[in-house]
């Protein structure tokens, strides 16, 4: 019923509501100023204090709260404190990375590290003390995704497909030194994304990825938040949560999970807390404790403030994450491929749980350890941190205490060449799990255990060795000598999209005409084409160009190809 009420849906009530309450919330503030004036003799009163402590709460539990801002100017590098500027460094409809670029007297080569926000109801700005702890060592980069609201129809559909597409270009777009951090929702599809990159032989596959507090099989110590998913369908969810955008926001008619929905449910898990907050905020009012009303301002200032999410990216994730378990099974598609963890061989890859997490229960990220069965022993680690809870793993004082010093000892380890790095041994290393026989693996036991030696999988398991199929690498030209084709005269290949072909190892176009179906898809994928390989036929342009192109040409493309 799209969330429908009568003639209304619960969205456009919730806009009406918040209409109606805008001449009360101006009275209010209004009344406010009248009262903290110093000229007015009762300002200090302590009737006069009960009733500005009254109308601040009036007023804060009733506004809509705006996107909050970073605030990061500064950061300590090596003893100094030195200017930071925020500036967007790739932009799509759905999302802007921001590059916190440090204004440095001399360069240093700090580690790129592109931490993932998770797109799950909060803006990025809930990772502000995630950012802040990681600047003084390394060169940092996070996602902000867009409010759906704010995206006009004309802009298309995100779902968790192109959340992946965009991951795999921000890799494209920072290089082959890049180290990658997702906090909660986002461990699912950077997982995916690596898998798919290494699968593809993609040389911007990240150095190093941190997993941290994030749903990779919530079978494992399923929470409340997992188990509500467990018991509906998806059709339920269609019916119920997704609605539609009133106006006259920009994105008006477009699907949503609407953000305060997601607010509801976080605020009724723990309800009591909340409401006592707030009643505190009321005696710190009164009694003129600055300090404490400040802190209680800064934490909802944050935490009330939510975004939209399509409908389709929000669908797409609650089916294949917490319904089919599509990951852990092995049974993930991304746009026809399936996402292979036991490609991924050349990633180095931490976990990090908190002991208290009522949303992603322990156990859940480290089963990223346990899938991922190529991986180097000396590659991987995992860290449970002791009294925290969710929001523990990526703020708070543990987590730049403890946390945060561990991720990048982590990421300084594996910011090495791939080519220096030692090679996988020869013999063949178990895969994971078939879908029929996949089992949730045991959580560790005992919290703040760091171990580099995930437990194997139970023996119940079937195992078989892994037969690795060739990967879809693009040969290069054999001499630096030989000219490379001009792949700007097959229709539909700009300057860019040649650029990004070439730092894919595609120079001429025997290496497109021979791509076999396999190969395209994934290349496709890989430079998020969203299938214009296929619909603009590069294939079959390429063939027919080799075919006009002179003898010589010919023979050294076929060279270059064989």
């Amino acid at each position: 019923m799209d969330g429908m009420m009568g003639f209304l849906s619960y969205y456009q009530l919730y806009e009406l509501n918040h209409a109606a309450l805008t001449p009360m919330r101006a009275a209010a503030d209004m009344f406010d100023l009248f009262l903290k004036n110093p000229l007015n003799p009762m300002g200090q009163t302590p009737l006069a204090r009960n009733w500005r402590a009254g109308l601040e709460l009036f007023e804060r539990t009733t506004r809509r709260y705006a996107k909050p801002s970073f605030d990061l100017p500064t950061t300590l590098v090596g003893g100094t404190r030195v200017p930071v500027v925020e500036r967007i460094a790739w932009s799509k409809p759905f999302c802007d990375l921001i590059h916190f670029e440090r204004q440095l007297e001399r360069p240093r080569k700090d580690p790129k590290l592109l931490i993932v926000a998770p797109m799950s109801g909060h803006y990025a700005t809930l990772l502000r003390g995630t950012v802040e702890a990681m600047m003084p060592r390394h060169d940092v980069y996070i996602t902000d995704w867009a409010d759906a609201r704010m995206v006009p129809l004309s802009d298309g559909d995100f779902d968790l497909d192109d959340y992946i597409d965009y991951l795999i270009e921000m890799l494209h777009f920072l290089g082959d030194d890049v180290h990658v951090i997702a906090v909660c929702q986002p461990a699912v599809p950077v997982l995916a994304a690596v898998a798919l990159m290494e699968a593809a032989g993609d040389r911007f596959a990240p150095r190093s990825m941190t997993l941290m507090g994030g749903p990779i099989d919530t079978r494992i110590n399923p929470t409340a938040v997992n188990k509500l998913a467990e018991g509906k369908n998806l059709d339920w969810f269609r019916d119920n949560v997704v609605m539609k955008v009133p106006f006259p926001h920009p994105g008006v008619m477009r699907d949503v999970y609407p953000g305060f929905l997601q607010l509801s449910g976080f605020m009724s898990m723990n309800l009591d807390r909340h409401v006592t907050a707030h009643q505190d905020l009321f005696k710190h009012l009164v009694a003129g404790d600055g300090d404490s009303a400040t802190k209680h301002r800064d934490f909802y200032d944050e935490y009330l403030a939510v975004m939209d999410l399509t409908a389709e990216f929000y669908l797409q994730t609650v089916e294949t994450v917490f319904i089919t378990h599509a990951l852990p099974r092995g049974t993930m598609m991304h746009r026809g491929v399936p996402v292979d963890l036991t490609a991924v061989r050349n990633v180095a890859l931490l976990t990090v749980e908190g002991e208290n997490d009522d949303i992603s229960g322990v156990g859940q990220t480290e089963a990223a350890q346990h899938l991922c069965v190529n991986i180097p022993e000396d590659m991987r680690a995992h860290y449970v941190q002791p009294k925290v809870g969710h929001y523990g793993v990526f703020n708070g004082s543990r987590f730049r205490a403890e946390i945060a010093p561990r991720i990048s000892d982590f990421v300084l380890t594996h910011n090495r060449d791939r080519a220096s790095a030692p090679k996988p041994a020869a013999t063949a290393k178990p895969a994971a799990a078939t879908a029929e026989t996949a089992k949730p693996v045991a959580p560790a036991k005992e919290a703040g255990v760091e171990t580099t030696k995930p437990e194997p999988v139970k023996p119940s398991v079937v195992r078989s060795p892994v037969v690795k199929a060739p990967v879809a690498k693009a040969p290069v030209a054999k001499s630096v000598s030989d000219p490379a084709d001009d792949l700007k005269r097959i229709a539909g290949i700009g300057p860019k999209l040649e650029a990004s072909l070439n730092a894919a190892g595609i120079h001429r176009y025997a290496q497109i005409a021979r791509l076999t179906a396999k190969q395209a898809t994934a290349l496709d994928a890989r430079l998020g084409l969203r299938g214009r390989l296929a619909r603009e036929k590069w294939i079959e342009q390429a063939k027919a160009l080799m075919q006009s192109a002179p003898a010589a040409g010919g023979e050294a493309a076929a060279a270059s190809a064989g």
